[in-house]
């Protein structure tokens, strides 16, 4: 089957994965952190192999090889009753992360609504990308170099994502908001698609 899914899209530091927390926590919900599964790979596995093979290399994972990874966290997922597809709304974040990869995964999910977390200052996404990575302790991410690297790819690789999609399942979110307000605007469209897939029945 495929799995019934709302998907966060935006730059890095637009706030995705603060949202995709939040919702995760509210029941009917299940929130997948593309971040999360890359980091709790099971190099033993087939898979993990071909995704250590390229990483330690510094080279880029084949998009194959990252859907794969990803289906295999959702099926452990499901095979752990954390997430019930029958019942739950899978809810991305940092996947896909291009146009090839949105093709192959149209076979694995139903994409109902993306939330695109828009954030035109660029400043303040390299302020918020700055102050994180200082927080975690993560002093290579503070690198301006690497922030602009990360942002251009966004533009250049990620943002065409949004052309993949038919405009009426996009929502455009400012995410120049304080984060409460951005989850309340999502929310207030989610429960706009529950409605109508309520009166489609």
């Amino acid at each position: 089957m495929k799995y019934r899914t709302f998907i966060l899209f935006g730059a890095p530091g637009s706030g995705k994965g603060t949202q995709g927390k939040t919702l995760g926590t509210i029941p009917r919900f299940y929130h997948c952190p593309c971040g999360d599964v890359f980091r709790s790979i099971d190099t033993r596995t087939k898979v993990g192999k071909a995704f250590l093979e390229y990483s330690s290399k510094g080279q880029l994972v084949p998009d194959d090889i990252t859907v794969e990874l990803w289906k295999e966290a959702i099926d452990a997922a499901v095979d752990a009753h954390k997430f019930k597809p029958d019942i739950d709304i899978l809810v991305l974040d940092g996947i896909p992360r291009n146009v090839n990869q949105a093709k192959i995964m149209r076979e694995l999910i139903d994409v109902e609504k993306v939330f695109h977390l828009a954030c035109p200052n660029r400043e303040t996404l390299f302020g918020r990308l700055k102050k994180r990575a200082l927080k975690d302790n993560r002093l290579d991410d503070a690198n301006e170099e690497v922030i602009q690297k990360r942002l251009d790819i966004y533009e250049t690789e990620s943002k065409p994502v949004l052309t993949h999609y038919p405009k009426d399942c996009i929502t455009v979110i400012d995410a120049m908001q304080p984060p409460a307000k951005v989850l309340f605007d999502i929310l207030a469209s989610v429960n706009g698609v529950k409605h109508e897939s309520a009166e489609a029945v």
